[in-house]
């Protein structure tokens, strides 16, 4: 049971740090234009493909760096001859702008690459164990996508409350017309952030990719999910983002590793679960079973509590 316990905090961790780095860029652009981008698990899963190809040629490393810049300046690109076109329409005509943008991506995905899904290795300094406790080993790649998303979190965080960068970027979504007049491109400004928040989906699509697998589907896989992050930590927030991961995160891994049933769970709070004969079956489902529902149940639970999250100050 302890084993269980150990590796389940560990690979909650993981996950949770993996989705952060998906919400990371997601956030950015909301806290910074007010948009929430449809399209931005798009550009996670153009991350892992490109990174996939030049994989092929140039190796693990120099794609780790490459992929996400050209996935930010797709970003940028979308921005600037898209999403700016139709800004003065309203959200809801940058929500369906967005919406066509991710499908587009999934076409585009399909038709360069194939539906079948795409495998490359993990680098073989990080193929390797890199502790053994319990009789189980603990894989240095999961540790490195550990080290990634912290740092992600530390350099977002320090550029946006202690550099003059920030504060522009900050200042640019409360009063863009006093920045515009203190000599600043504004436009400029929300599409720089627009692409660095795709280079960070991009970023996460790298480092996800010989874990979780490439292939045309990856983005709906997570792309539901994040959303539900973003929203629980509260609508452009980049620490509840960070919270919201790390809880996500561990109470899925916790549930899928749990074998046990809903009914003994309800039993073990008190509630006489074998009550109802109509319930019988659904008492004896798992929790590994109700696993994946378990992050909008969550959902449900905060929107009730707190409307605008756990560290929003936005109405969702």
């Amino acid at each position: 049971m302890l084993q269980i316990a150990f590796f389940s905090v560990l690979n909650g961790l993981v996950y949770g740090m993996l989705l952060f780095m998906l919400a990371s860029g997601l956030t950015l652009i909301f806290g910074m234009m007010g948009v929430l981008n449809f399209a931005h698990a798009g550009f996670y899963m153009l991350g892992a493909y490109f990174a996939f190809t030049l994989g092929l040629s140039i190796g693990f490393w120099p794609a780790l760096v490459l992929a996400p810049l050209l996935v930010g300046v797709a970003g940028a690109l979308v921005e600037r001859y898209g999403l700016r076109r139709v800004h003065r329409f309203g959200h809801v005509a940058e929500l369906i702008f967005t919406f066509g943008v991710a499908l587009l991506i999934d076409e585009a995905v399909a038709l360069v690459w194939g539906r079948p899904a795409r495998g490359y290795q993990i680098p073989a300094v990080l193929d390797v164990p890199l502790f053994r406790v319990f009789g189980a080993s603990f894989p240095a790649y999961k540790a490195f996508m550990l080290l990634v998303a912290v740092a992600i979190f530390v350099f977002i965080f320090l550029i946006l409350t202690r550099t003059r960068a920030g504060l522009i970027i900050q200042a640019s979504l409360t009063h863009p017309g006093m920045v515009a007049m203190l000599g600043h491109n504004v436009p400029r400004v929300f599409m720089v952030v627009f692409g660095i928040g795709s280079a960070l989906a991009g970023l996460a699509g790298v480092i996800a990719g010989p874990v979780l697998g490439t292939f045309p589907g990856m983005a709906q896989v997570l792309g539901s999910i994040v959303f539900v992050v973003v929203v629980i930590g509260g609508l452009g927030s980049l620490t509840g983002a960070f919270v919201a991961s790390l809880l996500i995160g561990i109470v899925q891994t916790f549930a899928v590793a749990l074998d046990v049933s809903v009914g003994q769970v309800l039993m073990a709070v008190g509630v006489p679960a074998g009550a109802s004969a109509a319930l019988h079956d659904i008492w004896k489902v798992t929790v590994a079973q109700v696993a994946p529902i378990m992050p909008f149940l969550l959902l449900i639970i905060v929107l009730m509590v707190r409307p605008t999250g756990l560290f929003g100050t936005r109405e969702t």
